[in-house]
């Protein structure tokens, strides 16, 4: 393999030429498992018999704990759109790198790689599109795409439906109105990310998406049936298992905190596959960045903040010294031991 496209191998060369594969790996060399996430059937929160809504609601809220992952079915995003999406999808990272990077699609909102790595375990096997819910259904981010618009225009839609509804679910738990969530987060905060992760056989070290926690209320993952998603559950990393009829849903660094720890962020990576790409579609449900997160009650393991303040601290520390610090960074004094499951 003497390039690639993007050119995550020239770049990924010029930082492991630097480095020690000994002292930057270690982190992933834990133990694996192989697990299917908790299953959750979403047709049971309209059921007519009380006990079966309830009982949905508690397996939702109780892999939000546990879990900080689970999966569900009868979301009420058609296979037939989905499919669309993806092929969709496809067709727009099959174009050569030189226009993904240049042309301005999808409000210029190409990534690859890590730019901001310094040493292999930094770097991501990748590149993606965000594009901001706001910038869906503008024609100028689509050039010749014009069939990518109406699909993802739809699929923004029903992505954004369910997560709204999923967050309701886990404000009413914890006693709040289904308000709550409606009245943080905002549509200029959301984003979809369309996510290609090409085939890498130089090294299973290396991860198509690093280590992580996400920064935002919830996250909502459609993938393929490649896999390749791992997260942390008891000190041991778990492979997810892909199913087709699913989406993935995992809760983010916000609830975390307005839950004062009730609901799980947890760390989780894309491992590479040597011979096969993957594609992934994953819907962020953010506040509006002047927003104030604070607990649901009191007191709190957290200090409140806006959106915004975490944003920036977030960026500073991978700024700095090429990690998310996340949560931690906001515990109030002396309420650390209240909460298990903490991000490095």
């Amino acid at each position: 393999m003497t390039n690639s496209d993007p050119p995550l191998l020239n770049h990924y060369g010029a930082i492991f030429s630097s480095h020690s594969p000994q002292l930057d790996v270690t982190k992933n060399r834990l133990v694996i498992e192989e697990s299917q996430l908790p299953l959750i059937d979403l047709s049971g929160l309209s059921n007519h018999d009380e006990t079966v809504r309830r009982a949905c609601v508690a397996a939702i809220c109780g892999a939000s704990s546990e879990w900080g992952f689970f999966q569900v079915l009868n979301h009420g995003i058609s296979p037939q759109l989905v499919e669309k999406m993806r092929s969709e999808q496809v067709k727009l990272f099959k174009i050569p790198f030189e226009r993904k990077a240049s042309c301005g699609l999808l409000n210029n909102s190409y990534r690859w790689g890590s730019p901001r790595s310094t040493c292999p375990k930094q770097f991501s096997w990748s590149e993606a599109f965000h594009i901001p819910l706001t910038k869906v259904s503008d024609e100028a981010c689509y050039g010749e795409f014009i069939s990518l618009r109406a699909v993802m225009i739809e699929f923004a839609a029903a992505m954004s439906k369910l997560a709204g509804f999923l967050g309701s679910v886990l404000t009413a738990n914890l006693g709040h109105g289904k308000e709550v969530i409606k009245n943080l987060c905002d549509e200029g905060t959301c984003f979809l990310r369309l996510n290609h992760y090409a085939a890498c056989p130089i090294s299973p070290e290396i991860l198509g998406l690093v280590r992580h926690t996400d920064s935002d209320f919830l996250t909502i993952l459609c993938q393929d049936q490649v896999g390749g998603l791992q997260l942390m559950k008891d000190s041991k990393w778990v492979t997810v298992k892909p199913n087709r009829d699913a989406l993935i849903v995992n809760i983010g660094d916000l609830f975390q905190a307005w839950s004062s720890g009730v609901y799980k962020s947890v760390e989780h990576k894309v491992v590479t596959n040597a011979k096969m790409e993957r594609y992934s579609i994953a819907y962020f449900l953010c506040p509006s960045y002047d927003s104030s997160i604070g607990s649901f009650k009191e007191p709190s393991i957290y200090r409140k903040f806006t959106f915004r303040e975490y944003r920036d601290q977030v960026q500073e520390d991978v700024r700095k010294t090429g990690y998310k610090v996340g949560l931690p960074r906001f515990l109030v004094s002396g309420r650390g031991d209240l909460i298990t499951g903490s991000m490095e």
